[in-house]
């Protein structure tokens, strides 16, 4: 190494060098990850659903298929009259419920409206025509219309969602959307004029509960899960199932419907007010017993809440083939082993229905993807060939 001289001449000592710190080829990947890490986007998680809701839905299908299963028993059996009164009462509520709470973030976006229109428009459309072509197939009926405005036995539901989840915002802005909704039932109860297009009568009538979903927070329904309210819930839902024994042959189930106004089912029109309020009163409260007793935990079921529209739609042919092919005919299934045995049938046959593989087979029909119906989101398309 040369020498270095100050400016008298004197040498100077040799400069100390500091040798470099080489990183080990181990090391390298580690950091140039750890780098990357830092400087990439958070990743937003997963939305999991909640097994709750997913449970109270699947029990709230079995009900409903159970009850369509009871309902050719009613006129030789009390007690299966009794029953389906009683789950009348709250299995459909619950769902609507349900459905209202789950529809609180449309705000009628671009992408929102996609959903609303591929989710129940498309099936609404799709099976309204099939089952118009099985009744004039399965009952030898081929003069029965296929009409989009009188939906015709469960799609009834698809018409009455659509129109409830295009009125979200308004009643996300009004002050107090509650009464409101239970103001227009009432006045739908008395007014026989409405008429059967989109079956009117049933959207506005059950038209609270959904409004009630929208209102409801997640603490509402911590409430009633309480160790309490399960505890309450029994003798309520016993004491429901007296009454409803003992007003079977005294009432008139078409009430439960709420397809009707009190005029067509016979009676002067002020009665669709107490009627309409004291049924709402009920319904709720047999709905909180429901849910104090759906279970929070995932189980074998839980996946199945997430196809119960489809087990609600299919099993229908079912259930109408079953009255048109005159199965009820046979006199073993007016006993009570045979109760028993359709009860565990249509709890069975619902449950299959909402299977994953069901699912995917008529996915095509119930959640069809449908891009080439939509126009590119302008923004989107900047994105992707942004990058």
């Amino acid at each position: 190494m040369p020498r270095t001289f100050d400016r008298a001449g004197a040498p100077l000592p040799p400069a100390r060098t500091t040798p470099a710190r080489t990183t080990p080829a181990s090391e390298t990947p580690r950091r140039a990850a750890a780098t990357a890490a830092d400087h990439a986007p958070a990743r937003k998680p997963g939305k999991q659903r909640d097994a709750f809701f997913d449970n109270a839905k699947y029990l709230a299908i079995v009900l409903v298929a159970m009850g369509h299963a009871w309902e050719p028993l009613r006129a030789d059996s009390r007690a299966a009259a009794a029953l389906y009164i009683a789950v009348y009462t709250f299995h459909m509520p619950a769902f609507i419920i349900i459905s209202g709470y789950f529809s609180r973030s449309f705000d009628a976006s671009p992408n929102r409206l996609k959903r609303l229109v591929t989710g129940i428009a498309v099936p609404y459309v799709l099976f309204e025509v099939a089952y118009s072509l099985f009744k004039r197939w399965a009952n030898d009926d081929p003069t029965h219309p296929i009409s989009l405005l009188d939906p015709w036995y469960l799609v009834w539901f698809l018409a009455a969602l659509f129109i409830w989840r295009l009125t979200t915002p308004l009643w996300k802005l009004v002050r107090w959307p509650l009464p409101l909704a239970l103001a227009i039932a009432v006045l739908a109860s008395v007014s026989p004029d409405i008429g059967d297009d989109l079956d009117l009568q049933r959207v506005l009538q059950f038209l609270p509960f959904f409004v009630l979903g929208l209102c409801l927070k997640p603490e509402h329904f911590r409430l009633v899960r309480r160790r309490e309210a399960r505890i309450l819930a029994l003798p309520v839902m016993a004491s429901a199932l007296v009454f409803a024994y003992w007003a079977a042959p005294r009432m008139n189930a078409a009430w439960f419907y709420r397809r009707d106004s009190a005029q067509e089912l016979g009676v002067p029109g002020w009665v669709g007010l107490p009627m309409t309020l004291g049924m709402f009163a009920c319904s709720l409260i047999l709905v909180a017993c429901f849910f104090a007793w759906v279970p929070g935990r995932h189980l074998w079921v839980t996946a199945l809440g997430a196809g119960t529209l489809y087990g609600y739609l299919l099993h229908g042919f079912l259930a109408k083939g079953s009255r048109f092919w005159d199965w009820y005919e046979v006199d073993w299934v007016h006993t009570p082993l045979g109760a028993i045995a359709l009860t565990l049938f249509a709890g069975t046959l619902i449950t299959a229905l909402c299977t994953p593989p069901v699912q995917r087979m008529f996915r095509w029909a119930m959640e069809p993807k449908m891009e080439w119906a939509f126009r590119r989101d302008a923004a989107a398309v900047a994105r992707g060939t942004s990058r």
